[in-house]
């Protein structure tokens, strides 16, 4: 498992997805969320812009990542 660190209280889940190197775009990102591919703690998740807090787990494909702040 991947962790994230973020200096903030939270990061968007699009941002996040960027920032961990898993898309190359924000559109790309936009994509996968709107089609249901990523998942964050083990729910699917359709909002580009939910915030993402310490111990939230992203999961998309064989990829997870832990966020840590």
């Amino acid at each position: 498992m991947q962790e994230l660190k973020i200096d903030g209280e939270y990061i968007q889940l699009d941002k996040a997805l960027k920032l961990a190197d898993t898309v190359q775009t924000g559109g790309h990102a936009k994509f996968l969320i709107q089609e249901g591919l990523v998942k964050v703690n083990g729910e699917v998740e359709y909002r580009r812009g939910k915030k993402l807090r310490n111990g939230d787990i992203i999961s998309l494909e064989n990829i997870k990542i832990l966020i840590r702040s």
